[in-house]
Parts: structure tokens; C-alpha cells; sequence
């Protein structure tokens, strides 16, 4: 009797496993859902909404640098990374994370490169946080802000020996030549740049809104404006821009 119950609990058992793998739902052949890494989504920071680039490619800014320090050693980024106030690194709102970026001040012409490993800074007309380290090499702890110009070199593509320390070698590229167009806005409602390219075209004459997807089932409308022959033409672009209130433009290397 005993080993008859037995075995009927070990009947029951399997069945019941069986059974129960049996009702789980396949999604072998189902199509994975879209998600993007938490470094490259859009986030909004009081009120306002900023989209991370897809690329580096050709992007050139010039704008008000700041620095931090001490307060946020040793902390986490935004991109993972902890942050160390003496190494070459800085926020910016948009540059892929691990961008290269040529900072160069302008009321000293002192410059160094940095890695993006960061998000910010959110205080109004500045565009790069630099490092502590980073700052003092260029001649901003003391001031607290400069005017800088900021040029994406390229992601990292090797080291070199420089004495008894590995340097980062990027790639950077030529700026000296082609064309120029300056990016004032990219939203994800196509109404929004449509509006905004209609203002922009009472003052511009040359004004585009192309769609473009950075990923797969997202679109982002990119409103853009003149098309120069050089550097110095679409510079006086952005600062006609930043006269009429548009601080968050740069330009774009065709």
C-alpha cells in the first residue's frame, strides 16, 4: 500500500511539472522590444528636455565652461564611471559618453582634450563641466567660468608612451575645410521643430528640419541653420543665435 502511494505521488508530481512547463508561454520567435541603453536615453532635468547624440561626428561648441570638484570626488557618474577630480574628464549634456573633446579657452588660448564620462552642466548658457584637474591646466579654478571652444576629436583608438605614462590617442579630424551647418534644436514631435524652423526662417534662409533615427522605432526632427563655407562664418551664426536666445546650438562638420 505504501509503495502504491508512492509512486502515485511521484505520477502526480511529474504530471504536475509537466503540466506546468507545458502552459508556460513560448517567446522564442517573438521580436525582442527595443531597449536602449540608459546612458543614450532622452532625460529631462528641470523642465527641460535633452536628447544624447548618436555620434560625435563633426560637433563643434563654443559656450561657458565651469568646473566641480570635491563635492562630487570619489562619486558616481552618470555614466557609471566614479568620478576622480584629478583625472582629464568632463559633463556635457549630449556628447556619447567616452567622446574625446578638445577644450580650448578663450581668454587664455591654454587647451587640453578630456573624456565625456558625465551629464551637465544644467545652469543656463554653460556647455562643458570640467574636471578640477582639467580646470586648473586651463586657467579656470580662478575665474570659475570661461568662454571655451569645444571641438568632439573622436572616440579613444590607442595609447602612446609619453616618459613613464600612457597618453590617449584619438583621432581628430579636419576643420579647416567643407561645409557648416549649425543644429539650434532636435525634438521628438515633429510640430515642435516644424514651429521652430518657421521662426528661425522669418530671420535665416537657409533652414532645414530632417528627421533622423538615432535607433531603431525612435525619430528625433533635427532643426538646423546656414550653410557656411568655414568655421568662422558658422561661429557668427551661433553667436547671432545666442543673441536672439538659442544657447544650447552647435555646429555640425558636413
Amino acid at each position: 500500500m505504501k509503495r502504491s502511494l508512492v509512486a502515485l505521488v511521484i505520477i502526480l508530481a511529474v504530471f504536475g511539472c509537466t503540466e506546468s512547463k507545458r502552459r508556460i508561454p513560448t517567446t522564442r520567435y517573438a521580436k525582442p522590444a527595443l531597449v536602449l541603453p540608459a546612458t543614450t536615453k532622452p532625460y529631462i532635468v528641470n523642465g527641460v528636455a535633452y536628447y544624447p547624440l548618436p555620434s560625435e561626428e563633426g560637433f563643434v561648441q563654443v559656450g561657458i565652461a565651469s568646473w566641480y570638484g570635491k563635492k562630487f570626488h570619489q562619486k558616481q557618474t552618470s555614466s557609471g564611471e566614479i568620478y576622480n577630480m584629478y583625472a582629464m574628464t568632463a559633463a556635457h549634456k549630449t556628447l556619447p559618453f567616452g567622446t574625446y573633446v578638445k577644450v580650448k579657452n578663450l581668454s587664455n588660448s591654454k587647451e587640453l582634450v578630456v573624456k565625456i564620462n558625465d551629464r551637465g552642466p544644467f545652469v543656463k548658457q554653460r556647455i562643458i563641466d570640467l574636471s578640477y584637474s582639467a580646470a586648473r591646466e586651463i586657467g579656470l579654478v580662478g575665474p570659475g567660468t570661461a568662454r571655451v571652444h569645444l571641438i568632439a576629436l573622436s572616440r579613444e583608438v590607442g595609447k602612446i608612451k609619453s616618459g613613464n605614462t600612457q597618453k590617449t590617442l584619438v583621432e581628430a579630424k579636419d576643420f579647416n575645410r567643407g561645409k557648416f551647418t549649425v543644429q539650434v534644436g532636435a525634438f521628438e514631435k515633429r510640430e515642435n521643430a516644424e514651429r521652430l524652423a518657421g521662426r528661425l526662417r522669418v530671420i535665416f534662409d537657409h533652414v532645414t528640419m530632417t528627421p533622423y533615427e538615432p535607433y531603431p522605432t525612435r525619430t528625433l526632427y533635427r532643426v538646423r541653420v546656414s550653410l557656411s563655407e568655414n568655421m568662422t562664418e558658422a561661429g557668427n551664426i551661433v553667436t547671432r543665435l545666442e543673441y536672439l536666445g538659442f544657447s544650447e546650438t552647435f555646429v555640425v562638420a558636413l
